[in-house]
Formats: structure tokens, C-alpha cells, sequence
């Protein structure tokens, strides 16, 4: 059949747009529907499961694998708001941030976290360190197109909620821990469960780790007073200082940090309404005053008529 011969011209843009918007409507709940049953599976109905090959596999910077449960669940809570938006969504800002803004990133990270899954299970460990990586660039582009070109506005606080905040989130967690963890696993990194006394190798390493992607949480927090990054970074501080034994450089950094994020945040916002207080509270010349003057030049003030001719 001729494009001629169909019922809708697929070369307009809008047309286009409301095709993207149906696929995402079908494969996003599709993907998160894959997500959510390949993790609980391999948490609930098989053993060991994904906690225990974390127990199995210790490390100076892994996390408490309840406290991870409970985050991805917030995850798929707010994916959950975000495929009813999908559906109920009128305002052409929500569209576009919906189609052009999220699209199929979040569709393919959905299947990546899901492969990651079976792979962590199966402890195929260099598979599953090149997932969260490839997890950790698929969340990092939607992200940063979402904040270029479609940037949160307290206009729309639906789309905060449901399209920025559970995009964000999802990124956080393989960028706070998980894809590090992997790496650190992957490359014999761990000690034996039955030997804590040798819990503290690598803790340099895991030092370095936890302070420079905290010290990024951190910067973002300060620069852009961002909520979800908050919650996030901290939450996933205290999953790692919470699972014991840690050697004390990262225990304390991360504790450090836990407390640091938040308080970072009340004093930026703080910062922010002072400042704007003081703009707003900047002496001005009356408009009275000035024409008292009558037009009369102030004493470095030049005649442009005479200085031109």
C-alpha cells in the first residue's frame, strides 16, 4: 500500500506525534509490566535471590538490599503515575515532554533493569555490570534532555511529579550504587561472607567512589535545590552505612552525607528567598525626584546632542 493510500498522512509532524505518543502508550506499561515481574520473581520465587547474591558478595559500599527494594518500589510506584499520564494527558507541554522528553529511553531502560535482573541472579556479573552502565546512559540522556529542552516549570506540577521525579529516581540508583557495586563485584573487589575481618580491603576505592558521587549530589543540590536528588542521594547513603560491617572511611562519609544533603538544601533555599528579598528591596530613585529635576543633567551625566553634533 501507498503512503498515498492511508488514511493519515505519517510524513506530518503532528501525525507523527500522536504515533510516537500510542507506542509509548502500549510499550511503556509493557516494559515496566516486564520490570516489575522479572525483579519480584527473582526476589521471591527463587533462592538464592537477588538479596542473597548481595549477601553472598560483600563489599565496602553495598547497599542493604531492603532498603534498594523499597526504593525501586517507589520507582514503579511513580512509573505507575507516569503511564496514567501518558493515557490522560490534554496539554500539548505534557506531550511533548511525555514524546520527545522521555520516549523510548525509559521503554529500554525498563528492559535493561529487567535483563540485569536474571544476569545479577545467574551471578553472570560482567554481563550485568555492562547493563547497569548501559541502564546508567539510557536514564542519564533522558534526564538531561528532559532538563535542556523540556525543563520542570512549577506550572505544570503533575509532570514534576509524575514524569521528572520518577525518571530522576531511576537514575539515581545506578549511579549511586548499583553500577559501581556491580563493578566492584565484577572485578573480585568483595571478601568472603564467613571472613568479616577482612572487611575493610578496598575501602580507598569505596572511598573514592562514595565521595565523588556525593560530592556531584551535593553540587546538584545546592545549584538547583532539587528535591528528588535529595531524597534519593540520602536514602542511598543510609542503605550502605545501615548494612554492617563498613570500614570507617566510607561509613563516615556516607553518614556524613546523609545529614549534609538535606541540610544543603534548607540552606540553598534559605539562600535563594534572602536574596530574592534583597532584590526586591534595592533602593530606587523616586519618580517624583526625577522630575523635580526637570530634565537638568546630573554632574556625570553628557549631553549626547552635543557630544554628537
Amino acid at each position: 500500500m501507498m503512503d498515498s493510500d492511508l488514511p493519515l498522512d505519517t510524513s506530518h509532524p503532528a501525525v507523527r506525534d500522536y504515533l510516537a505518543l500510542v507506542r509509548l502508550q502500549i510499550l511503556t506499561p509493557l516494559s515496566l509490566l516486564i520490570n516489575m515481574a522479572t525483579v519480584m520473581v527473582c526476589t521471591l520465587t527463587i533462592y538464592p535471590n537477588l538479596g542473597d547474591i548481595a549477601k553472598l558478595y560483600p563489599a565496602v559500599i553495598v547497599p542493604d538490599p531492603r532498603m534498594i527494594a523499597i526504593y525501586l518500589g517507589a520507582i514503579y510506584l511513580g512509573q505507575v503515575g507516569y503511564c496514567v499520564l501518558l493515557v490522560l494527558a490534554r496539554k500539548r507541554e505534557t506531550k511533548d515532554t511525555l514524546v520527545k522528553g522521555v520516549g523510548l529511553p525509559l521503554v529500554f531502560a525498563n528492559w535493561v533493569m529487567a535483563g540485569w535482573a536474571v544476569a545479577w541472579l545467574f551471578q553472570a556479573f560482567l554481563i550485568s555490570a555492562i547493563l547497569q552502565g548501559i541502564l546508567l546512559v539510557l536514564l542519564v540522556y533522558a534526564n538531561v534532555v528532559l532538563l535542556i529542552y523540556h525543563a520542570p516549570t512549577h506550572e505544570r506540577l503533575l509532570d514534576i511529579a509524575l514524569i521528572h521525579a520518577p525518571v530522576r529516581a531511576f537514575m539515581i540508583l545506578p549511579l549511586g550504587v548499583l553500577f559501581a557495586y556491580n563493578l566492584f563485584v565484577t572485578l573480585g573487589m568483595t571478601w568472603s561472607p564467613g571472613e568479616p575481618q577482612h572487611y575493610g580491603r578496598h575501602q580507598w576505592a569505596g572511598l573514592g567512589v562514595m565521595l565523588g558521587v556525593n560530592l556531584l549530589s551535593l553540587i546538584i543540590i545546592v545549584l538547583r535545590r532539587d528535591i528528588v536528588w535529595c531524597v534519593a542521594a540520602s536514602w542511598i547513603d543510609a542503605s550502605i552505612w545501615v548494612l554492617k560491617p563498613k570500614p570507617f572511611p566510607v561509613f563516615i562519609t556516607v553518614v556524613i552525607f546523609t545529614i549534609v544533603h538535606p541540610l544543603a538544601l534548607v540552606a540553598s533555599a534559605l539562600w535563594m528567598k534572602l536574596r530574592s528579598r534583597h532584590k526586591e528591596g534595592a533602593i530606587r530613585l523616586p519618580e517624583d525626584e526625577a522630575e523635580e529635576r526637570g530634565g537638568q543633567r546630573g554632574p556625570r551625566e553628557v549631553d549626547a546632542e552635543a557630544l554628537w553634533g
